[in-house]
């Protein structure tokens, strides 16, 4: 078949869940033409995800749309007074503090990113996403199956189905992103190869309205876990109340024997258990919606085959435990859009689409293996309450556990080690910032030897500009006074270098470089001024030194020691970037940008 030159648009994204919106967005956001397709009339119709962590938030920041997704976001401190009781209104258990609203851990939130965490139901990020990616120029189809694609040396080719109109018909991309879940039809095309399983365990969801908030708008929380004989089937062992809108709009959860089929949804089953959960046996309820889903641990060993990239549920498979699901997607978007943003516009070489699969696949699979670990470690807890022989009595199991007795002392102690456990899930903030990416992309320090964690890796955030970590938050002060951050005078779309005051030969470097994608940031200029000392105390380099940071944030290279010779910046510099973007001698930082032209929207 001939080669056809012509493209329908650059990228074709097959899905508008938290992966192809965010992709879509950043896509559009840099000028590149994107279009998004859904074989759904609209987005999003139950809660699905909803905890959004620090990282996540950036990637909003660095997109303009942080301010907007706070507007319909349950706020931080109403997240985490995380409860486990008997029943709302029954003899409580335990709280734990969660999402980092702790004493002890809310300074470690407030220093390691500018952003807080959020809760952002689905049903309501989804539209915040796809509208701006529309004004900025992304194109949106609904009711349109994906069938099959082919792609060749240049583009793909992919064929749809108008459920409309019941025509089949063929658009042409650059290239195609699979962001069409955890039954991706597109990964199953390319041949993805998955490791673990799916379907390993059953949880029943009910969507309902009740005003609780007298049970519960004294110690806020997303999450309530009821430990209570009534939910008390299945790998966790507890129910489930989650606050969906603060704090009459919930859902009410519970494990199943998948062995026995469905569960029972009749009205009198649901009415029954709901009331039994809150603890309120004259409770009204409004039920909205019923649903079953399935625990997964699935991942993908890679994401991409030639033109077509995966990302999301599509490669990474896991229950929500963890709140880790739609974060991960959003990141793996926005690790994908920039480099092919890149590629499209002449900037970078093919060869930097293969840093995709390097970075996020060890992601995804680190975040499979904790979300279903995190289901595992509510075991302990459970074995604090539950009496042998009494498993379906919560009387025998409040008093075993407030017994004053030896056996009673030592059940509290193992209540409290089972809490520490659960620090793993619901503060596990270097599980969600620590990520380290290891590719072409990424340029080793030889000087730095392996990272030494100063403490638990999962639970703390060690800030450091070591290649392929995120570069560390630190507060700056801008032109007109105010606050700043590391990562508003980086990222949006470019390379940024990034020196001190000394640094006047990268300076100077990069202007002669005149890549129209890369920004200087001389931190304590006007601008970037570092009063606080605070990047002072985190860079880790000579002041004359500098840390080429790349458009998602990661630092791609670091010189530690000073540079004083033009010369010598000039040409460590070119030397990294074009081994970061794989360019060749004729595609150099000097003449890339004269490859196309293209009106980046910010």
């Amino acid at each position: 078949m001939e080669t056809q030159l012509e493209f329908d648009t650059d990228v074709l994204i097959m899905g508008t869940g938290p992966t192809g919106a965010t992709a879509a967005l950043a896509l559009a956001t840099e000028g590149v033409r994107v279009h998004m397709i859904s074989r759904w009339n609209w987005l999003a119709n139950t809660p699905r995800a909803h905890i959004t962590n620090q990282r996540a938030v950036e990637v909003l920041r660095d997109l303009g749309v942080e301010e907007e997704a706070a507007k319909y976001a349950v706020p931080w401190e109403d997240m985490g007074d995380t409860l486990f009781t008997t029943s709302l209104a029954g003899q409580e258990i335990a709280r734990l503090r969660t999402w980092g609203t702790g004493d002890e851990r809310y300074g470690d939130y407030l220093k390691a990113s500018p952003c807080t965490m959020l809760d952002v139901p689905q049903p309501l990020m989804e539209p915040i996403l796809l509208k701006n990616a529309g004004e900025r120029g992304a194109q949106v189809t609904f009711n349109t199956e994906y069938l099959s694609h082919v792609q060749d040396a240049e583009g793909v080719n992919v064929t749809f189905r108008n459920h409309i109109t019941g025509q089949d018909y063929t658009l042409r991309a650059r290239y195609l992103i699979g962001a069409d879940g955890a039954r991706s039809q597109i990964a199953e095309d390319i041949g993805l190869p998955f490791h673990g399983q799916v379907a390993r365990a059953g949880t029943a969801y009910v969507l309902f309205k009740a005003d609780l908030s007298k049970y519960v708008a004294h110690r806020p929380s997303i999450l309530h876990w009821i430990m209570n004989p009534v939910a008390g089937f299945g790998e966790i062992g507890m129910g489930l109340l989650r606050a969906v809108r603060p704090w009459d709009e919930w859902i009410a959860g519970w494990g199943f024997n998948m062995a026995d089929g469905e569960p029972d949804f009749s009205e009198d089953i649901i009415l029954e258990k709901i009331r039994t959960l809150v603890g309120d046996p004259e409770l009204e309820i409004d039920v909205q919606t019923k649903s079953t889903w399935y625990v997964n641990q699935q991942h993908a060993e890679h994401f991409s085959v030639g033109r077509v990239f995966c990302g999301g549920d599509a490669v990474h498979r896991h229950p929500p435990s963890s709140g880790l699901g739609s974060n991960t997607c959003m990141q793996d978007a926005f690790n994908l859009a920039w480099k092919l943003a890149y590629v499209i516009k002449g900037y970078a070489g093919a060869s930097l689409l293969d840093s995709y699969s390097l970075e996020r696949a060890p992601v995804g699979k680190q975040i499979v293996a904790r979300a279903n670990q995190s289901r595992k470690d509510y075991g302990p807890l459970n074995e604090t309450f539950r009496v042998p022989g009494q498993e379906h009595s919560t009387e025998a199991g409040l008093a075993r556990l407030h017994a004053p007795t030896p056996e009673g002392v030592e059940l509290r102690q193992k209540l409290q080690e089972a809490l520490e456990l659960k620090n793993y899930e619901f503060n596990a903030h270097g599980v969600e910032l620590n990520q380290r990416y290891e590719s072409a992309a990424v340029i080793p320090d030889p000087e730095a030897g392996e990272e030494q964690w100063a403490r638990d890796p999962q639970l703390y955030v060690q800030p450091t500009t070591r290649p392929g970590a995120k570069i560390p938050h630190a507060w700056l002060v801008d032109r007109e006074g105010h606050r700043t951050s590391t990562l508003d005078v980086t990222g949006h779309g470019k390379f940024s270098l990034v020196t001190g005051l000394a640094g006047r030969a990268w300076e100077t470097a990069a202007a002669e470089l005149e890549a129209p994608y890369l920004r200087t940031v001389v931190v304590g200029e006007k601008g970037a001024e570092d009063p606080y000392g605070a990047w002072h105390k985190l860079r880790e380099i000579h002041e004359a030194g500098a840390l080429l940071v790349r458009p998602d944030g990661y630092i791609a290279w670091r010189q530690s020691a000073p540079v004083w010779d033009v010369e010598e910046a000039r040409a460590q510099l070119r030397s990294a970037l074009n081994t970061v973007l794989g360019n060749t001698k004729q595609n150099t930082p000097e003449t890339v940008g004269e490859t196309r032209e293209f009106t980046p929207v910010h």
